[in-house]
């Protein structure tokens, strides 16, 4: 893959990390991608929402009271929300976001949404096609949100011109929370636009996060001398994570994981978020497990060349393990992110 080359990053960069440097999000954008065929079938294995007639209301996290006369049918989102709202059964109709790798296949952080059925609207941060949104006749626009009132992904430049297509939006907040709550949020977004979230899939789900987060704050209680930390790796710097306002590094902390991380004075730097190491200094900080950014714009675990990150004791140890820095906020996909640490903190040696 390519190594990000930015060096200057704005503060919507920053906040794209998700506790480290969101490295795709201050490339500049290079053209829209091509659009895929509109519309979307429901997956055979997922339950299939079946929305009311309306009217349709939806308080986000702006504290926006959103209304419709009718409950939306043709959704605009977030990568990340889509692949969220299919689990649920919510089919979207355009996507925006890290949606495919440059192979052409289905990035991370669109999870099992099927990229061939939706139009994609722009692949990388900048890209918004404005004509293929107004296309869609969208009744809906949903994302995350970073602070008290930004879109995530919709472009600053062009937000004017999208906003005024018509369609009504919605955001969910994913800082300084811990990783509970925009979950349940997002159920209630999937609830309000026809999904059963009552349904036995459903609460399987649920309980599944739950047994896992019991037994990650049992792993942490068990082993409280295992130092997790959090990472993300490009070129030439590698980026260690503070533990809050990431909404998973958050959750994992009040469930009793030990993180080393940088001060409070040192991740000032970055608005709170994380500290920049050159390759010669990776081993500032001492671990026993390292959670490595999973997301297609960092560099990957095996692709790391530097002998300073292999003289790790955690990477020597064999004791790395991947991290979405931006869950799906279903519980089908967050589940396993809370089992894979509590199992890495059960197994793991002290090696730090």
């Amino acid at each position: 893959m390519s190594n990000a080359r930015a060096t200057h990053f704005s503060r919507r960069g920053m906040l794209a990390a998700g506790g480290a440097l969101g490295l795709g999000a201050v490339l500049a954008a290079c053209g829209d991608d091509d659009a895929k065929s509109s519309g979307s079938d429901a997956d055979a294995s997922k339950a299939v929402a079946t929305p009311a007639a309306g009217p349709w209301t939806f308080k986000d996290d702006r504290g926006t009271t959103v209304k419709a006369d009718k409950v939306p049918s043709s959704i605009v989102a977030f990568i990340g929300v889509a692949a969220a709202l299919h689990d649920y059964g919510v089919e979207v109709k355009g996507v925006f976001g890290p949606t495919t790798t440059k192979d052409g296949k289905a990035d991370v952080q669109a999870g099992d949404l099927d990229v061939t059925k939706v139009t994609v609207l722009g692949n990388e941060w900048g890209q918004f096609n404005i004509e293929k949104y107004a296309a869609l006749a969208p009744d809906l626009l949903a994302t995350t949100m970073f602070d008290a009132s930004t879109l995530w992904y919709v472009p600053e430049e062009s937000k004017e011109k999208i906003l005024g297509v018509g369609a009504p939006t919605v955001g969910i907040s994913v800082v300084d929370i811990q990783l509970d709550k925009p979950l349940q949020r997002m159920l209630e977004l999937a609830k309000s636009l026809g999904a059963d979230t009552t349904s036995a899939k459903v609460t399987a789900a649920k309980k599944a996060f739950e047994d896992a987060s019991a037994r990650l704050r049992a792993a942490a209680k068990a082993n409280p001398d295992i130092k997790v930390l959090a990472g993300s790796a490009s070129q030439d710097i590698f980026y260690v994570s503070g533990s809050n306002l990431s909404i998973d590094l958050e959750y994992f902390k009040a469930l009793g994981v030990n993180f080393v991380e940088p001060s409070a004075d040192v991740l000032k730097a970055s608005g709170g978020w994380y500290e920049s190491l050159s390759w010669e200094n990776v081993d500032k900080y001492k671990a026993d497990i390292i959670m490595m950014d999973s997301r297609t714009a960092a560099i990957q675990p095996a692709d790391i060349t530097e002998a300073t990150w292999k003289q790790l004791p955690a990477v020597k140890a064999d004791q790395v393990i991947a991290r979405n820095a931006e869950p799906i906020l279903s519980y089908e996909k967050c589940t396993p992110l809370v089992t894979s640490l509590a199992e890495a903190i059960e197994n793991a040696k002290k090696v730090s």
